[in-house]
């Protein structure tokens, strides 16, 4: 039910090929996925970093949740994940503190993982993201 560990945190960028390149040449790093989530108007690439990742995040459209968040704050830091062993546990749990979820249910997100996001309202203007991971 609690976190198991940081699994990511997203930036959203307006270029993803050129947020790539600038984390290639600044840090060495390249993506290990990079796909499309059309559900969720984004284009979005992994990478590792250290035992978490930093996934940044292109809208496929200006009116997708990403694209408006470009639009009133410009590029940044959008989200952070935290991961959980079980997804449906974790979402009761914040029910039961009276926390306001983004998502009732989980929901398919990148890489093929179940996910859930929170309000931002409920953890200092954060959206945080919930990732199911095997144990």
């Amino acid at each position: 039910m609690l976190p198991y560990n940081l699994d990511h945190v997203a930036i959203a960028v307006a270029d993803l090929d050129a947020a790539l390149a600038r984390f290639e040449e600044l840090y060495g790093v390249t993506p290990i996925r990079r796909e499309r989530i059309e559900d969720q108007g984004v284009e979005e690439a992994m990478l590792p970093i250290g035992g978490s990742h930093v996934q940044l995040l292109q809208p496929l459209s200006s009116d997708s949740p990403v694209g408006r968040f470009l639009e009133r704050r410009g590029e940044g830091l959008h989200h952070v994940a935290f991961a959980v062993v079980d997804l449906e546990a974790a979402l009761e749990h914040l029910r039961a503190t009276g926390a306001r979820l983004v998502d009732e249910q989980p929901r398919l997100g990148g890489g093929g993982h179940r996910i859930a996001f929170v309000h931002p309202e409920v953890f200092g203007g954060t959206l945080v993201e919930l990732v199911e991971v095997e144990a």
